[in-house]
């Protein structure tokens, strides 16, 4: 007898829907699955086996045949134990399951029958509902991920009797109420303000200008200057998740299984801080069952990058790429995967070896070419791609000692907010959200400049030796300093802030 039960599974950060098909047929005892698996689908045969069996019901002794279709896309992980199981069940006639075909059933099954959470639900669940689904059974543990999409109804169950009984309409399980406007609504504070920050006004202003437009941000400075503390607080100051962005970023760290029971969506901005020893597959996603990498763990976020020289070479290339399209495609013997990556580069560095190159109080002891080789590491194609570059100087001691607190991340969040919103505004239609995405033809239209600022701009470029990138990163930023103080056109002085952004040591390397 022949059953079939859907299921689904990823592409990216996509889902898409799998058919296990089940033909049961009176032949010497087997259990073939068939339909491109991978070791861990391979492996449910003896899960299912055991699972069916101590759960009180029978595993026929006949031909069993799986095929998950469609057969010619890779299947991988443990969440076809569930479909699989009940396709059995439905085609040994030990369940009769009324609309079964109207469910999608995924989980991974224990030897006892006891259901286990997957990941990637999310995108799997969308994919489902966008296929014209409604409804889904999957583990317990995953209900609060899959309720956040509405018009879904979801169905937690704990073990795999209570998913038969479901379906036969013996012992109904409940429903799941859907939740994302409440998930959505409770929102936590970051808890990394500015107020925290004693002086360094000059650099707060250039994030606040980075954050505003989206821009990149490198920070070099002697060894405790702060830059680590500025960077954390950044994702503070970015403007608010929209519900989609919130989306977007909960669905990659679903797939990576990230996210906890307790909090199934991402409501705040991500930051992700691999350290210096992170490998090139591990920045970039990858593996032989391609996921998602750093930089897409940052998507909608930040991606801060501490010690920035000390990374691997290979690693740090791998962003050139990333940081202009905003996504990344993985290509592997199994397919290929595309992730997105729209995430602002926090680069922090030291101007030397022993970090006190131009420092004040501290003796430089590198030499010449101990400092031309560290900073060599950084390629310049890569810091031609970072818009905004400063210089942080250590805290003097009076201003470490001030009482006086700093302007709090909210405070400039709103200037941020207010900056954005012009942004949207202006270029609404276009697919473009911050100026920091600005396409030539945009630039065109939007970043024009008066007679003084064009002869300010010419100067900066010849005597700083700048590259055509930069010439239109300084523009961009420009346009957001602009945006800030709420002036339509780019006068002299947003060009001349914008161009001491690039002024920096590092930029002639």
């Amino acid at each position: 007898m022949l059953a079939k039960i859907n299921s689904s599974a990823l592409n990216g950060i996509d889902g898409f829907i799998v058919e296990a098909e089940v033909d049961i047929s009176n032949a010497l005892p087997s259990f073939e699955i068939v339909g491109l698996p991978d070791a861990a689908v391979k492996e449910s045969k003896e899960r299912i086996r055991s699972a069916i069996k101590n759960t009180g019901l029978h595993m026929p002794s006949k031909k069993i045949v799986v095929n998950l279709a469609p057969a010619s896309v890779k299947k991988a992980g443990a969440l076809y134990d569930l479909p699989v199981s009940v396709a059995i069940l439905i085609a040994s006639d030990q369940i009769k399951a009324v609309g079964s075909n109207q469910y999608i059933l995924l989980g991974e099954l224990a030897l006892d029958g006891s259901l286990r959470p997957v990941r990637g639900i999310l995108p799997m669940v969308i994919s489902a509902y966008q296929n014209g689904f409604k409804k889904v059974i999957l583990p317990v543990q995953n209900v609060n991920e899959a309720a956040i999409i509405e018009g879904m109804e979801v169905y937690g169950a704990e073990t795999l009797i209570q998913v038969a009984k479901h379906l036969s309409g013996e012992a109904p399980i409940k429903k799941t109420e859907t939740q994302s406007k409440d998930l959505f609504s409770q929102r936590s504070e970051y808890p990394f303000d500015f107020a925290d920050v004693k002086g360094l006004e000059s650099i707060k202003r250039a994030l606040e200008i980075a954050a505003a437009g989206g821009h990149n941000v490198g920070m070099s400075g002697p060894p405790g200057s702060g830059k680590t503390m500025l960077a954390k607080r950044i994702p503070g100051i970015l403007p608010d998740l929209s519900f989609e962005e919130a989306l977007e970023a909960t669905k990659i760290h679903s797939i990576s299984g990230l996210l906890r029971e307790d909090t199934p969506m991402i409501t705040t901005r991500p930051f992700r801080s691999p350290h210096h020893t992170v490998s090139a597959i591990g920045l970039s996603g990858g593996g032989v069952n391609p996921k998602p990498g750093e930089v897409s763990l940052a998507h909608n976020g930040v991606l801060f990058l501490d010690e920035l020289p000390e990374f691997r070479r290979d690693a740090l290339e791998i962003l050139r790429q990333p940081l202009e399209d905003r996504e990344i495609t993985i290509t592997r013997t199994g397919g290929t995967s595309t992730y997105p990556c729209n995430f602002m580069l926090i680069a922090a560095y030291n101007p030397c070896p022993c970090g006190y190159l131009g420092d004040s109080t501290h003796e430089c002891h590198c030499t010449d070419g101990q400092i031309a080789k560290y900073m060599g590491r950084i390629s310049g194609p890569l810091l031609d791609r970072i818009d905004i570059l400063v210089n942080v100087p250590a805290a003097s001691f009076d201003e470490l000692e001030s009482k006086k607190s700093g302007e709090s991340s909210a405070e400039i969040r709103k200037r941020v907010n207010k900056a954005r919103q012009i942004q949207l505004e202006r270029y609404k239609g276009t697919n473009i959200f911050s100026n920091s995405r600005l396409t030539p033809e945009l630039m065109e239209k939007y970043c024009t400049l008066d007679e003084k600022g064009s002869a300010i701009l010419k100067f900066a470029y010849e005597k700083l030796g700048l590259s055509g990138r930069a010439y239109n990163r300084i523009l961009k930023v420009a346009r957001t300093i602009a945006d800030l103080d709420g002036c339509e056109n780019i006068t002299a002085n947003h060009i001349s802030e914008a161009i001491s952004y690039r002024n920096n040591s590092t930029d002639k390397l």
